[in-house]
């Protein structure tokens, strides 16, 4: 099933069990499908588990599939004090050990700031996981120039102005081909943003993923989308700062994708999550 429409949306959302954790003066909310061992999505910075509208389906008959809204972000509440990437990773670390027992073996996949902060919680998790799969991270430490300014939306606009601030950030940032952006693409990235209050971005400049990744001790994956803006100067000297302290690192690059590789290209993507899921340990 390709999700494609914001009918099919509500479908798989209404076959979703809510579970909640901890997460500052609020939950941390999590979807969960399917049965079968355990797969923990984490998206990207402005986002939520939208992300993951098509890998979901894909995944979700044979494994048991959780989907985080991450702090701050989608319908979870703000993480508590200090806002900066630790504090969510924390928040997140605790709901994992809370909703799996020691030895769950547990498969984390992190998108973008998705896997900024998975690098961080996943430090604390060795008991519980199986496997870390790193998606189109920043915060390697690498220097890069700026992207292009980001419009924003104004009060002033209407909603033609507004979706066309969107379909601009999403062909900034996100989609590696303009006219793959469609009405289905920027629904979800205006639902999106319009939930955000946890800003990420001022953490992408770091290097908290080159140095936190001397913590994971689970065997490291990554996929990346060839034309994925974020992986300056490209796909491989990011793969080689993975490798720094993870030389067992298996990978595959998704042709003719951008950063959001697992929604342009879904099918070439999903083939290689399952060839990342399916390595020995």
């Amino acid at each position: 099933m390709t999700i494609s429409t914001l009918e099919d949306l509500r479908a798989l959302e209404a076959e979703a069990s809510i579970v909640r954790t901890p997460c500052g003066d609020g939950d941390l909310v999590w979807r969960t499908w399917g049965d079968g061992p355990p797969v923990i999505l984490m998206h990207g910075g402005s986002g939520s588990w939208l992300h993951w509208a098509r890998t979901i389906p894909h995944l979700r008959h044979r494994r048991s599939v959780w989907a985080i809204d991450l702090p701050g972000l989608g319908d979870s509440h703000m993480p508590p004090p200090p806002l900066d990437p630790y504090s969510c990773a924390a928040v997140v670390a605790d709901g994992v050990r809370e909703l799996f027992p020691a030895g769950a073996n547990v498969d984390l996949v992190g998108f973008s700031f998705g896997a900024h902060v998975g690098t961080l919680a996943a430090a604390s998790l060795t008991d519980r996981l199986r496997s870390f799969t790193i998606l189109g991270t920043s915060a390697l430490g690498i220097p890069r120039p700026m992207l292009d300014a980001f419009p924003k939306e104004r009060s002033t606009m209407d909603m033609s102005a507004r979706r066309e601030v969107h379909r601009r950030v999403l062909e900034i940032l996100m989609i590696s081909r303009p006219e793959r952006i469609d009405d289905f693409a920027i629904s979800l990235q205006q639902t999106n943003v319009s939930k955000a209050r946890f800003r990420s971005r001022k953490f992408a400049p770091t290097d908290n993923v080159a140095r936190g990744l001397a913590d994971v001790a689970v065997p490291l994956r990554s996929i990346w989308g060839r034309n994925d803006v974020i992986a300056h100067p490209d796909v491989e000297t990011c793969l080689g700062v993975l490798r720094t302290h993870h030389p067992e690192l298996v990978w595959r690059i998704v042709p003719d994708a951008g950063h959001w590789v697992m929604f342009e290209q879904a099918d070439a993507f999903n083939r290689a999550l399952d060839e990342m899921l399916a390595e020995p340990v």
